[in-house]
């Protein structure tokens, strides 16, 4: 029981230590952090879109290329 205890607070003060450090060394504000976190997201999703929408139309047209009436 007492290794528990002693495991236990060991781990809190660890992660209290981990995260204090992880405070001080963060290179940016919370808020500015999420900014460009928001904008790097807000890129991927226009990259995704426009990759679907690029193989959308690659695929309508292998399709109507399939569906035209052979000579």
């Amino acid at each position: 029981m007492r290794s528990m205890f002693g495991f236990l607070i060991g781990t809190f003060v660890g992660g209290l230590f981990g995260a204090t450090i992880a405070i001080l060394l963060a290179p940016a504000s919370g808020e500015e952090l999420r900014a460009r976190l928001r904008g790097r997201a807000s890129g991927f999703v226009d990259e995704i879109r426009f990759a679907a929408d690029t193989r959308r139309t690659e695929l309508e047209q292998h399709l109507a290329e399939l569906r035209a009436p052979r000579n």
